[in-house]
């Protein structure tokens, strides 16, 4: 498995909400991911993105991140990927 983790560019709030439906939609169509939700800022507000993914190797999850919609639509100032172990959950 595979940790995407994503922090939002600078004012990128509008971007995400203008592409979460897309981002969902694509996650539900990929069918790769196991577990995703936004970070939050002091505010509450959503700052970035955690997506575990279950694939095979690097560069499928590697894949799956340039296909985002929101990486498509510039929302990510920085995206990491860590291949990832469950151990608890």
């Amino acid at each position: 498995m595979f940790a995407l983790i994503c922090t939002d560019k600078p004012g990128g709030l509008d971007i995400r909400k203008a592409n979460r439906a897309k981002h969902l939609d694509y996650i539900a169509e990929t069918g790769v991911v196991m577990q995703a939700g936004p970070f939050l800022d002091e505010a509450g507000q959503m700052s970035g993105s955690l997506v575990i993914l279950d694939l095979d190797d690097r560069h499928e999850a590697e894949a799956w991140a340039k296909g985002d919609p929101y990486a498509v639509a510039g929302l990510f100032a920085e995206v990491r990927i860590e291949e990832w172990k469950k151990v608890v959950g």
